[in-house]
Order: structure tokens, then sequence, then C-alpha cells
């Protein structure tokens, strides 16, 4: 049982918000530091694509030293994710208003992320 199209273009919906609050965050303000954090999400899954094997159920609390290995570092990245718009803040290279607006999207892609591994888990029962 495949998930549902209505499910997918709800997915598709919420991750092209917050790919647009991304680069608004960057655009209204015209400063495109806050664009760094878009480094950190191509950097968020490749711990777990290299790592991870190739076993669905890899963020369970089974693995190996490897699998432990990703996801720390997976961690870290999605830590670093929130950080860099915060120390950019703290710097002033950024305004607090590119802050907030580049929270609001990594929060958009992170339930658009939960969502997404949700709905395939619900699909292999």
């Amino acid at each position: 049982m495949a998930v549902s199209i209505e499910v997918l273009a709800g997915l598709a919906f919420l991750f092209s918000v917050g790919f647009l609050l991304q680069i608004l965050g960057c655009a209204l303000y015209n400063n495109w530091w806050p664009m760094l954090t878009g480094l950190m999400y191509i950097m968020l899954p490749m711990p777990c694509l290299f790592f991870g094997g190739n076993s669905s159920g890899f963020m369970s609390s089974e693995g190996g030293d490897w699998a432990d290995a990703a996801k720390f570092l997976t961690g870290f990245s999605s830590v670093g994710s929130i950080a860099i718009p915060a120390i950019l803040r703290h710097a002033d290279l950024i305004t607090g208003g590119a802050m907030w607006i580049e929270f609001t999207a990594f929060f958009i892609l992170l339930t658009t992320v939960m969502i997404f591994q949700h709905v395939s888990q619900e699909d292999d029962y």
C-alpha cells in the first residue's frame, strides 16, 4: 500500500513553504548569510545515507557503531541548522526578523520530515 496522493501533496506544500521561507529570510532583508543553513540542510541526511545501511528502522535503538556515529552526526547537523541563524544574529550579520524566519523555515521543514516518517512507518504495518 502506497502513501496517498493527498498526503504527498500536503507534504510537497509544506516543503515548498519551508523552502520559500528560507529564501524570503534572505531576500526580504537583502542579506544572503542565512542561506548558510541551506548547507546544513544538504549535510543533514548524508550520515544516514552513508552509514545507515538499507534498514527502514535506522533510527531505532538497534545498530552498530557506524549507525551510532551517523545518528550523532545527524544530530550535530540539525543543531547546526538552528545555531547558524542564532550565531549570525549574535554577530549582527543578520536582523532578528531574518533569524525568526529561518527558525520558522527550519521547524516547517522538520515537521515535513517527521510527518513523512510517520506516514511511511504506518505504511509498513
